[in-house]
């Protein structure tokens, strides 16, 4: 009798036990809310934003005028229009629908002004929301649309590697200024990476810096941009970045444009680059003296120095013109950051292009 009801007490102990777990845990699940919550719609009334927009910019007695549109977008309202023009015919995303009901979405104007004012202010995603009428999520969308037009349409024209043409021209142009057989001067620069991943930020960051990622480009006097090489991690020197850098490809794989120039009556055929100290002593890398000796030396060395800064120049104005690539980049995703990296530089270019087809049609006139 002992054993047996000792049995039932236990049996009963852990039927208790049991019921009381089920409770706690039906508690804590039906505590918790089964949905989530549906996102706020907020109404913006973009078809204001697009008037607002309109009147202050593009129409005929617009509010502000061409200076100012230039100071703020970065660029002459005729290259801006021409870009809002290419996008909207060859990208779907940059042409004006209407939804289920009838209304009509945002307008092309919207959508590169969101992605201009990013991309010249290096301002927050929502920053122009009160302004533009559109949201964080839609401006962004919009940037990283517009970086992937701008490459796709405009790429191959102003990111090429020069042709026979374009290096003739180049080499004129040098010999003019006391450099013959230079076709432009190549550098390194370094853009701040501020939400680089932890476990990649030992590989991105010297010593106790921040981690930054390396563009090598080479450019000419007119800032021409004629390689950008994005991506080595900020632990690399310039020697390490041009171990992994395309520059060279042409000329390894035989594709090179052939070139000739006299340097003291001695025939040569192969172009070069000015670098700082740090560059190889190749033939197709000039370093500067670094301690000239006499008038003679002394004064060759400051011209070189003087042409060597076409470069830096070029990320000078670079940086100037878009804000977005001086400041520390926002982005996580490295590859959307090196097509922002890319689309600034066909910007740039293309901008330095219809500059010179303005100042020479105004010489004609």
């Amino acid at each position: 009798m002992s054993s047996s009801s000792s049995e039932n007490v236990n049996e009963r102990l852990d039927e208790i036990v049991d019921e009381i777990v089920d409770d706690t845990y039906n508690d804590i699940v039906e505590s918790q809310p089964n949905k989530q919550k549906r996102r706020a719609y907020v109404e913006r009334n973009r078809e204001v934003g697009h008037d607002r927009l309109w009147n202050d910019y593009f129409s005929e007695h617009s509010t502000f005028s061409a200076h100012l549109f230039r100071r703020r977008f970065r660029m002459s309202k005729d290259l801006f229009l021409r870009i809002v023009v290419t996008l909207s015919e060859n990208i779907r995303f940059f042409t004006q629908r209407r939804d289920a009901t009838g209304r009509s979405g945002l307008s092309p104007l919207q959508k590169c002004t969101a992605a201009i004012r990013q991309l010249a202010y290096g301002s927050a995603a929502d920053a122009a929301d009160e302004y533009l009428r559109l949201g964080e999520s839609t401006a962004l969308s919009c940037l990283h649309h517009f970086t992937d037009g701008i490459i796709q349409l405009f790429g191959n024209e102003y990111l090429r590697r020069p042709t026979a043409e374009d290096l003739q021209r180049l080499l004129d142009i040098e010999e003019k200024r006391g450099f013959p057989g230079m076709v432009g001067s190549i550098d390194c620069m370094h853009w701040e990476w501020k939400n680089c991943p932890i476990a990649w930020k030992g590989q991105y960051a010297r010593g106790s810096g921040k981690p930054t990622i390396v563009l090598e480009a080479v450019a000419s006097q007119d800032l021409w941009i004629w390689h950008a090489f994005f991506g080595p991690p900020g632990t690399l020197n310039d020697i390490n970045v041009l171990d992994r850098s395309p520059v060279f490809d042409d000329i390894f794989e035989g594709r090179a444009p052939t070139v000739e120039y006299v340097v003291n009556r001695h025939n040569y055929n192969l172009a070069y680059y000015l670098t700082d100290g740090i560059y190889p002593k190749w033939a197709t890398f000039i370093q500067s003296i670094t301690s000239p000796q006499g008038p003679k030396a002394e004064l060759i060395s400051k011209k070189q120095e003087a042409t060597r800064k076409d470069v830096e120049r070029a990320f000078g104005v670079l940086q100037s013109r878009f804000a977005i690539v001086k400041n520390p980049t926002l982005s996580l995703d490295k590859q959307k950051i090196g097509k922002i990296m890319r689309a600034c530089h066909i910007t740039v270019v293309d901008l330095k292009w219809c500059r010179n087809m303005e100042t020479t049609s105004g010489d004609q006139k």
